[in-house]
């Protein structure tokens, strides 16, 4: 029996838009208060507006129960709990209703029924610069933020140096918001979101923005923030950091809750969901393929050694990891790379292009196709994300990369001829390699 206290329950939370009809609800935190003190009659009558629809029910296709051809469900009876210390991720594709429901649980927009019950100071980061007044300086508006979570002055000015330090602004921290790069916008917004102490944390996509040290500064803070007893509500694409921050995981599709369950099991059925990540990403218009001058990624793709695309791969079988890129410049040194991670989060290798043909020389303008082999019983079983990459030397400059481009799932049979022989129990390991053995058998005993 948990004995944990419960800190969200949404109850068949829904919400629906009118096509055409424009919703004057703010994005921000700081937007809605400041618009709510200003003039508290519009916003009344504007709310107002928005509970007209409360009426309308989706049904069970998730259709206005109405049939109204001018309302879109956006998300429809939703419901879930989650305790005091939890870490619960968010996921799902584009349109899903993630953004959405979190804008709901800090009340920037109502729901159109249904309702959610939180216990406990919530702090939110749910875009670049959330909350932030563009016209105040990076100090006057952790102070502000920190107002409206009801902290003291004096608790601020503990609090005020970690936040600067963690964020890294410290030499702009006086500069007004607005003159900000988005790194550096999300950077402080995280720091204040995680160190003004909320007992609730609703983080929508924090790690879409900014360097790798950074990602890992702010999982790692989350992690902390779990320890200490405080709840976190975690909304990413990234599903390497869902998988090693989440313990538990909710997947949206179409507004509704597919699957809530251990995060490895729903991100397995997330990534070989229709519109997922697959084993195969194109990008047919070069001018918007990742990239730079020098060097534009055409394609990258998992395929088996007779050349099938494929997202399942037989723990026997060797594995081909296929980019295909093109090359603008010429005199350029590449380093053409794979970083490949498993569904825990665990960095398995990485692996530069050796080719003896290419290594150290400069390349040519035109259309090249590098390919790594990763032979068979090498990989564990389980789903494994490739994130292509590519720098140049001389001066180093990484032009591109794309993290978790494709995805497979390694399979292990029963057969008797792979790493784990006839035993059907579960393997550990990110590797299973199937080693030579020797058993010498005497039968004296001396």
């Amino acid at each position: 029996m948990n004995s944990k206290k419960t800190a969200i329950k949404v109850e068949n939370i829904s919400k629906c838009y009118r096509i055409g009809l424009k919703e004057n609800v703010q994005d921000t935190l700081g937007k809605t208060i400041f618009n709510f003190i200003k003039s508290p009659l519009n916003n009344f009558n504007r709310y107002r507006s928005l509970y007209k629809f409360g009426d309308i029910k989706p049904d069970q296709d998730g259709k206005p129960g109405n049939d109204r051809s001018d309302i879109v469900w956006a998300i429809k009876d939703v419901s879930f709990e989650v305790k005091e210390g939890e870490i619960v991720g968010i996921i799902g594709i584009n349109g899903a209703g993630k953004s959405t429901l979190l804008k709901i649980l800090t009340r920037i927009t109502p729901p159109t029924s249904g309702f959610a019950t939180i216990h406990g100071r919530v702090s939110s980061l749910l875009e670049v610069g959330t909350g932030f007044h563009p016209d105040l300086t990076g100090r006057e508006n952790v102070y502000l933020n920190g107002t409206i979570l009801g902290m003291r002055k004096k608790e601020l000015d503990r609090k005020f140096d970690e936040i600067v330090d963690f964020s890294g602004v410290e030499k702009f921290i006086d500069t007004p918001v607005k003159r900000y790069s988005s790194g550096m916008k999300v950077r402080l917004a995280f720091a204040v979101a995680a160190y003004l102490e909320p007992e609730i944390l609703l983080i929508d996509e924090v790690l879409a923005v900014g360097d790798a040290n950074f990602q890992k500064k702010c999982l790692n803070k989350m992690q902390d923030v779990s320890q200490q007893g405080r709840t976190v509500l975690f909304v990413s694409h990234n599903m390497q950091a869902v998988t090693r921050l989440c313990s538990r995981t909710i997947l949206l599709n179409g507004g509704r809750v597919q699957v809530d369950g251990p995060s490895h099991h729903v991100v397995s059925l997330y990534m070989h969901s229709e519109k997922a990540t697959k084993s195969e990403r194109k990008w047919p218009d070069m001018t918007k393929a990742p990239g730079d001058e020098v060097v534009r990624l055409c394609s990258v793709r998992v395929r088996t050694k007779e050349g099938q695309v494929t997202e399942v791969m037989d723990i026997r079988q060797p594995v081909g990891l296929e980019m295909e890129y093109e090359v603008y410049q010429p005199g350029h040194k590449l380093f053409v790379y794979y970083h490949v991670v498993n569904e825990d989060g665990i960095e398995i290798f990485e692996s530069f292009e050796n080719d003896p043909a290419w290594r150290g020389k400069p390349r040519q303008p035109g259309r090249y196709i590098s390919t790594a082999w990763i032979p068979g019983n090498f990989l564990s079983e389980g789903i494994l994300f490739i994130s292509p990459a590519i720098r140049t030397s001389e001066p180093e400059v990484r032009r591109l990369r794309v993290d978790d481009a494709v995805a497979f799932q390694v399979v292990d049979s029963l057969d008797g001829d792979s790493a784990r022989i006839d035993f059907a129990g579960r393997m550990v390991g990110v590797v299973r390699p199937l080693l030579k053995w020797e058993t010498h058998f005497n039968p004296n005993g001396s």
